[in-house]
């Protein structure tokens, strides 16, 4: 109470204070006082027409009103009075630029605040960049190049300034110039070497050099950055790769080790060990490595159902009944990754009474008229078997043995001869089981 005693009884001092002023505009504007408010910032303003929030609120009313000169004035006023001010000068010029359009006149004025601030400001990226822009819009490739001209003038580059040198030498100069090539090569690594820690200059060096083919300057730009840089980990990655594209073999392995050993989520570094492993006939921690991948950033089934079948293969079924169950989560509703768990589930040890449940929920799965996976009819009688349903799991490895291709003999081999040992361990159809087993060893000799 007291403080709005001293709000409404004290005009003189709000005259001579623009900031109490101001505050008693957003308490009107906190009743719903529109108007009293506005007169109450503008009186704020010309209490203090060198500060800025208030000329940007005052000018953003007045674009409202359709009043665009009046808001260019208020900028206008705004750079004058405070050529110190870079800040200022910049809203000015990006004010005529953004509400002029492309008006002639709004961009030359633009551009003539920026030169009056370069002489105060000499070299200043800001407003090289927004000079530069202006230039090549009118077409002006000399003036451009003066630009360009003074912003590599005083090397080495800061980071803003190199990669504001990159961006404009590749707009002003042709792709097979030499010179200019040669010349931008040694700014990125003067530059580099000056600020070895800033992640986008080293990223942007890097990849210059990797892209024409300089790949030990590019090696040895990340190097120092992830000196300068350690905990940068996606550069250190980068570098791993870039180590084994090189064959540098041990020490891409050894970077990209030691940046999952810090981030053992980093997808990217366990595919490229995934790739470099399987290259080199590396079967088991290629297997590791292409696994985290999934696990970290999931993929389609095809990619969790070639996995799963590789961990199978390596009679590595609980890896693969981990692995699927994450794809499972992933894709609820397809059949082929709901089969699949089921046989890694039952083939799991610590798993196996969970597995008729899975397989008759990937039953549901299947679309009515589909021909399910033999692999998944021969799987699914065994867990019919543990349950003692002997009829229904003779059933399900006679469609089994129709359904396999020519070409999976060695699992047609050894369905038939589980088949067999079902008949032989019951006593009946001894001939046909004999049978079974000569056509078994005929696919698949022992």
């Amino acid at each position: 109470m007291r403080l709005l005693l001293l709000l409404t009884t004290l005009p003189a001092l709000a005259q001579d204070n623009p900031r109490l002023e101001f505050a008693k505009g957003l308490l009107d504007q906190s009743r719903g006082k529109q108007e009293e408010a506005l007169a109450r910032f503008e009186t704020a303003r010309k209490a203090d027409p060198t500060a800025a929030p208030l000329v940007h609120r005052a000018a953003a009313r007045l674009l409202a009103e359709g009043e665009l000169a009046k808001a260019v004035t208020l900028y206008r006023e705004l750079a004058a009075a405070t050529p110190e001010r870079l800040d200022n000068q910049l809203a000015y010029s990006d004010f005529l630029r953004n509400e002029g359009r492309g008006d002639g006149l709004a961009e030359k004025l633009a551009s003539e605040a920026l030169e009056m601030a370069l002489k105060r400001f000499p070299a200043n990226p800001a407003i090289l960049d927004r000079l530069f822009r202006s230039s090549q819009a009118r077409g002006e490739t000399e003036r451009s190049k003066q630009l360009f001209e003074r912003l590599v003038g005083q090397t080495p580059l800061n980071p803003a300034a190199m990669l504001m040198a990159e961006r404009w030498s590749n707009v002003l100069f042709a792709a097979n110039d030499a010179a200019a090539s040669e010349r931008l090569a040694k700014l990125f690594q003067e530059s580099a070497a000056a600020f070895p820690a800033h992640s986008g200059l080293a990223r942007a060096a890097s990849d210059h050099f990797r892209k024409n083919n300089q790949m030990d300057v590019a090696i040895a730009i990340l190097r120092q950055h992830a000196e300068a840089a350690p905990a940068d980990l996606d550069l250190r990655t980068r570098l791993g790769i870039l180590l084994f594209a090189t064959n540098q073999d041990a020490a891409g392995e050894a970077a990209l080790n030691e940046v999952i050993a810090i981030d053992p989520r980093r997808a990217i570094a366990h595919d490229a060990l995934a790739k470099f492993y399987r290259q080199h006939n590396q079967a088991k921690p290629a297997l590791e490595h292409a696994d985290e991948v999934l696990r970290i950033r999931g993929g389609d089934p095809a990619a969790f159902l070639s996995l799963a079948d590789e961990w199978l293969a390596a009679d590595q079924p609980k890896t693969a009944r981990i692995l699927l169950e994450k794809a499972a989560y992933d894709h609820p509703a397809n059949p082929e990754i709901a089969a699949k768990l089921a046989i890694a589930t039952r083939r799991d040890p610590e798993t196996r009474p969970r597995a008729s449940r899975l397989f008759r929920e990937a039953e549901s799965l299947i679309p009515t008229g589909a021909t399910p996976d033999p692999a998944f009819l021969s799987e699914s009688a065994d867990a019919l078997l543990d349950e003692k349903r002997i009829s229904a799991a003779e059933d399900r490895l006679r469609k089994a043995i129709r359904s396999f291709p020519p070409e999976a003999k060695k699992e047609t081999a050894a369905t038939l001869r589980k088949l067999a040992g079902l008949w032989e361990s019951q006593n009946k159809n001894a001939d046909a089981a004999r049978s079974l087993r000569q056509r078994a060893d005929t696919l698949d000799p022992k």
